[in-house]
Order: structure tokens, then C-alpha cells, then sequence
């Protein structure tokens, strides 16, 4: 049977980091074995189950290139995929567990069992169910039945041991004495997650649940629920939490959480997807920057690691910039154009007369950034007339002193042959010695009057990248800098 796996958030608004690992993880299984992918909106409240709600969680899926094959908006043979419209069916299984004495009626006024949870509090004792109602007479059950008294259905829990298998960490065991008769109806009608989410799985025929560590405790409780209704459970992979570098769950303390902040940030989702499914998982030997198309082909449950993960910024921002690495040029500027259009620096010849220019330019600077913002601020000096001089690098490199020597190297550079790297960086240490000073005073002072800066890429390759005239000119308006203020 080809494996069929589920992501199934609830519609907070935003996909979380946490939330897409564990929807990589499921894709990329299902991809790996040519299974099927199940998107399933994990709400239970009418007035939320729209598609508009869920916008942040797959704008987010979409953007790391996760798509599903069944989903609220795709439709499937097990539709609906919102939980707010499965209501009915949640309501049929839970009094079918009823009727066949699985589970049972609980009458039990909600300040009631407050009242027993604080008197076992005061005793210092943990409460669990009484299983009161279990004991309640006959006649007090038809009586309170017959006057339509608020009820709540409660699984019974049989004696014993629950134990399951789980890929990651192996066989696990719950002692069932520890696992109280749990609600499954609540007494307005309303599934608790745990009758839902198994009615759901066994529904869409989920054949694996890889979902995060901190359900575990939850499982015993489903697989009870598997077997009561006669239906094997599937096979679990519970994966690591994903931790802060201070070894705490990861949180908005720690930095972005949301998936689409790290896209705005300048990231790319080639980037983030390698990023995440190293977070806990490994495909083996010493290999990391990896495709897509390559952790699909190596993607193995068996390779995540029972031990939590820990995001480190740094590692992503290392990631970024080799998959910046790995693009053309002309990848490269399609994906900043929006950016370039936000600062004011997009012209439409980028794409047609100079596309050739503005790709080598792309070329030599994307070794240089860790991400896309960082990009297009790299390109600025590139794509503005003149560019601003930034005060702190003119103060350094821009000296009265030195001045002079711009002048000449204006005039050298304006009748050089070629316009090369190679030519243009000797026209530049004929200056200085001519001048008897140091070639790294006059290549600082070139770098501060023609990009602004006091860093940049490599200062010849540049030049030629600028053009002749807009380096002579640049040079030459260098020479009257004046500082502001």
C-alpha cells in the first residue's frame, strides 16, 4: 500500500517553523514513495473553517513548494478536509463506541469536577476521573437521560498496557493505570482532538503519522481508540522539538518563527526547505547542501534522530547564501525583482538590453550575501547615477592627502585600452608609485568614490562592471567631495 500521510494545523494564521518541518517531513515521505500528501485543517469552530483563515498557513506551504494532492481547496475523495464540517461523523463514531460499551455517558457538572481537582490539589495528590458516572444507578441515569441533561461521552479505558511501535524511538509503553477515562464528546456535541484526529486518520486512510515529540503523550490514548474501533493504527514517527541555541523550545524570544518572515527577510525557500529537513533528520555521510529533487530521493524516516534539533540562525544564513550561490544570474534577478522594484532601482532594460551586464554584475556579488536584501543592496552602487557616500568610509580613505592621486587615476583610466580588470589594476599601481604611496591607500579611496562604500567586491572586477565613464565620472566628482554637516 503506498503511503498516505497528512499535515493537519490549525488555522493560527501562520505557518510556524515547527509546523513546516513537520509538513517537509510528511511531503517529502510521500514523495520519496510516490504516496499521497493530505492537507486537513485541524478546526473545530464553524465560524473559522473558512479558506481565507488558513491563508497564512499556505502561503507559507506554497512558498517552500509543498503542495498536497488532497486539500479544502483541491478537494478529494475524502472530503471535507475542514474539521468543522465533519461534525456529524465524529458525533456518530463517539456513541457508536457508546453503544458498544467502549464508552460511556458522564453527567458530571463541569464545577463539580473542579471541585474534586482542587480538593486532590490541596491534598497534594494528582486527580484522574472517578469513573463516577460508570457507577452511577440505572434508574439516576435514565432519570438525568430523560430530562436531556448535559453529557459528555468518556472513553473507558481497559487495564493493562498500551504499547506502540514508533519508527524514531522505538517500542514505547504506557501503563494504562496512568491514562484516565478520557472525554471524547464534550456535553455541547463537540469532538475533543483525540476522537477527532483518529476519526480523521482512520476516515482518509492515513498510513503514517510523523508529527512532533511533544505528541507522544497523546498516542497511547489514539491507539486505545484505533482498536476500540477495530481499526489498526497507523505507523508513528514522532521527531524531534525543535530548540533555541539556549536549549529551549523555540519560541519568538529566539527570533522570526513564522515561515513567511523568513521570506520577507531575503531567504530562499530552496534554502530554507535543506535547512529544515537537517533539523533532525540525515541523510547520511557528510553531504548538506541539498536539493529538493535530492532530499526526496534520500528522505528516510528511519534517518531522524531521537534527539531535539537546534536552530542556529547562523547555519541557515550559511545555507541561504550557497543556494544563493547556486542560481544563474538571470534566476537570480527574477527573484529580486521585486525588491529592486520596491527600492526604486528596477528599470525594464535589466531584462532586455542590459540582461547580459546585470547578470554578470549578479555574478560576481552573490558570493558575497546571505541574502536576497543584502543583494540588492550590493547592486545599488550598480544601479544608481551616484551613489551616496557613507561619511565613516569618506573620513578613513577619502583624505585631502590622496585626492590628487584620484585625479590622475580619472585621467589614466579615461584613455585606458582595454577597459580590463587586469590593465585597470595596473593603471592604478602606476599611480601610486608614481605618487610613492602605498597601493592599498589608493584602491580603499577608489572603492569609498565609486561605490560609497568602504567594502565591496573585488575592486577591478568591479570597475569594469561600472563602465568607463560612470568610474571617470565618479572619480573625478570624489576629488570636491565635501562632507555633509
Amino acid at each position: 500500500m503506498l503511503p498516505r500521510v497528512r499535515f493537519a494545523p490549525s488555522p493560527t494564521g501562520y505557518l510556524h517553523v515547527g509546523g513546516a518541518r513537520t509538513a517537509l517531513f510528511n511531503w517529502l515521505f510521500a514523495r520519496r514513495h510516490g504516496g499521497t500528501f493530505v492537507l486537513r485543517i485541524e478546526d473545530t469552530d464553524a465560524e473559522r473553517s473558512s479558506w481565507e483563515m488558513v491563508a497564512g498557513i499556505v502561503d507559507g506551504l506554497r512558498w517552500l513548494g509543498l503542495d498536497w494532492d488532497e486539500g479544502p481547496d483541491i478537494g478529494g475523495p475524502h472530503a471535507p478536509y475542514f474539521q468543522s464540517q465533519r461534525l456529524e461523523k465524529y458525533r456518530s463514531y463517539g456513541h457508536t463506541l457508546v453503544q458498544q460499551g467502549h464508552a460511556y455517558f458522564c453527567y458530571c457538572a463541569p464545577e463539580e469536577l473542579q471541585r474534586k481537582r482542587a480538593e486532590a490539589d490541596a491534598r497534594g495528590e494528582a486527580w484522574t476521573y472517578d469513573r463516577a458516572c460508570l457507577r452511577r444507578d440505572p434508574a439516576d441515569i435514565a432519570r438525568l437521560a430523560a430530562a436531556d441533561a448535559a453529557k459528555a461521552v468518556r472513553f473507558r479505558v481497559t487495564p493493562g498496557q498500551t504499547r506502540f511501535e514508533d519508527v524514531v524511538h522505538g517500542e514505547i509503553t504506557f501503563d494504562n493505570a496512568n491514562i484516565e477515562d478520557f472525554v471524547i464528546l464534550r456535553s455541547d456535541g463537540q469532538p475533543t482532538y483525540h476522537l477527532s484526529v483518529v476519526v480523521d486518520d482512520i476516515d482518509m486512510a492515513i498510513t503514517h503519522v510523523v508529527r512532533g515529540d511533544d505528541h507522544i503523550s497523546n498516542t497511547p490514548k489514539q491507539v486505545l481508540l484505533y482498536r476500540a474501533f477495530g481499526k489498526p493504527e497507523p505507523r508513528f514517527a514522532h521527531v524531534p522539538l525543535i530548540m533555541g541555541p539556549d536549549k529551549k523550545r523555540l519560541s519568538k524570544r529566539h527570533g522570526a518563527t513564522s515561515v513567511m518572515e523568513y521570506q520577507r527577510l531575503g531567504y530562499l525557500p530552496e534554502a530554507m526547505v535543506n535547512f529544515l529537513a537537517l533539523l533532525g533528520w540525515s541523510p547520511g555521510g557528510d553531504r548538506e547542501v541539498l536539493s529538493r529533487d535530492e532530499l526526496q530521493s534520500l528522505f528516510a524516516l528511519e534517518g531522524i534522530s531521537g534527539g531535539n534539533a537546534v536552530f542556529n540562525a547562523e547555519k541557515l544564513d550559511w545555507f541561504n547564501q550557497q543556494h544563493i550561490g547556486r542560481l544563474d544570474g538571470a534566476e537570480l534577478l527574477r527573484r529580486i525583482e521585486g525588491r529592486l522594484r520596491a527600492a526604486g532601482l528596477w528599470r525594464d532594460t535589466l531584462t532586455t538590453s542590459e540582461v547580459q551586464w546585470i547578470v554578470r554584475v549578479l555574478d560576481l556579488l552573490k558570493p558575497r550575501v546571505k541574502n536576497l536584501d543584502q543583494l540588492v543592496d550590493e547592486l545599488r552602487p550598480f544601479l544608481v547615477d551616484r551613489p551616496e557616500i557613507d561619511p565613516a568610509a569618506a573620513s578613513k580613505h577619502l583624505s585631502n592627502d590622496i585626492r590628487p592621486q584620484l585625479a590622475q587615476l580619472a585621467a589614466s583610466l579615461e584613455n585606458l585600452e582595454p577597459f580590463e580588470a587586469g590593465p585597470a589594476e595596473q593603471a592604478l599601481r602606476g599611480v601610486a608609485d608614481q605618487a610613492g604611496i602605498k597601493a592599498a591607500a589608493l584602491i580603499h579611496a577608489t572603492r569609498v568614490a565609486v561605490t560609497g562604500r568602504a567594502v565591496s567586491a573585488g575592486l577591478f572586477d568591479l570597475l569594469v562592471l561600472l563602465g568607463r565613464q560612470r568610474v571617470v565620472e565618479r572619480l573625478s566628482r570624489a576629488v570636491n567631495y565635501i562632507p555633509s554637516g
